[in-house]
């Protein structure tokens, strides 16, 4: 179940409260008249199925409580109530499978800003992959793919192209279009670094047989990051996020910018462009099956998402 509180002014308490009451899967309704001071009004709380939460979040919206208040929305782990466990029975579907997504919106809006942190990954995920070229241990290469943070954007895309929120794809777009160039070069100057101090030498690329999927791009990457995607897309709307491990050990897009700038310092350039095709592969094909996901999972689309900003800070 979510946890869903509301800040409302007064005179829209009432309406709320209709809205909750008759929610099917609404219960444990709380008020608390004036207890909010920043922005002024009233507190309601409720705890709500999942699979009834889309269309109540957006019956609250189409009250303006996002606007004159505000909505927030968090997970609950446990819920030991027999109101709980009816709510449940009442809301219709499962909620393995209920979109949510205003916190899809949010996720994906959060997930896909360009901040230091997440270009610090960026790097840190590259110069692992570096790493594990180099040695030829495909352990790092997989440390490596944990390690990076480019799904989040990569799932903004989709989910900005499915809900026509270019202001997501804006930002998705602008974290990949830097954070894998700014990547790629520190990379490449740490691999020059080593190269230099006599770390390794050019044949470090021709021994390495362990890691050699890492570059070898072909029809099986593609299907490799279509099923990844999807399977990330599908692990991102019915929150079952631990299935997100197995798609970031399944794709091979930081390993292979990774191996794209070791291949470029030691002048191999054959292994480079093939590195970015890998890359380029893997990313079309993530976005294009986390898309489709989408589409497929629209049926639950209820009402847009009001156009609100994506939040800034």
């Amino acid at each position: 179940m979510l946890h869903v509180r509301l800040v409302c002014p007064p005179e829209t308490t009432g309406a709320a409260l209709d809205v909750l009451r008759g929610a099917p899967g609404a219960t444990h309704l709380v008020l608390l008249p004036g207890a909010a001071l920043d922005p002024p009004g009233d507190v309601i709380e409720a705890d709500v199925a999942r699979e009834a939460a889309d269309e109540l979040i957006d019956s609250l919206c189409g009250l303006g409580i996002d606007r004159t208040g505000g909505i927030t929305v968090g997970q609950i782990d446990t819920a030991l109530s027999d109101a709980a466990d009816r709510a449940e029975k009442r809301a219709p579907g499962e909620a393995a499978d209920a979109v949510v997504w205003q916190e899809l919106l949010a996720r994906t809006g959060e997930e896909s800003r360009l901040t230091p942190t997440y270009v610090a990954f960026q790097t840190l995920a590259c110069l692992l992959a570096a790493v594990g070229v180099i040695t030829d241990s495909a352990v790092t290469i997989v440390g490596a793919m944990v390690v990076g943070p480019e799904f989040g954007p990569l799932a903004a895309l989709a989910v900005g192209m499915v809900r026509r929120r270019w202001d997501l794809m804006r930002r998705a777009g602008l974290a990949l279009a830097v954070g894998f160039p700014v990547a790629v070069a520190l990379t490449a100057g740490g691999t020059l670094l080593g190269h230099w101090a006599g770390l390794f030498d050019a044949g470090v690329l021709r021994d390495g047989q362990q890691v050699d999927f890492v570059y070898r791009v072909g029809w099986w990457s593609l299907i490799v990051a279509v099923l990844a995607g999807a399977a990330g897309m599908l692990s991102m709307t019915s929150a079952k996020s631990a299935a997100l491990v197995g798609v970031f050990i399944s794709v091979t897009t930081v390993p292979a910018a990774g191996y794209a700038a070791v291949a470029a310092i030691l002048g191999d350039w054959a292994r480079c462009l093939s590195s970015i095709g890998q890359l380029t592969v893997n990313l079309l094909g993530i976005v294009l099956a986390a898309t489709a996901v989408l589409l497929v999972r629209r049926a639950s689309w209820r009402v847009g998402d009001a156009g609100r900003p994506l939040p800034v800070g």
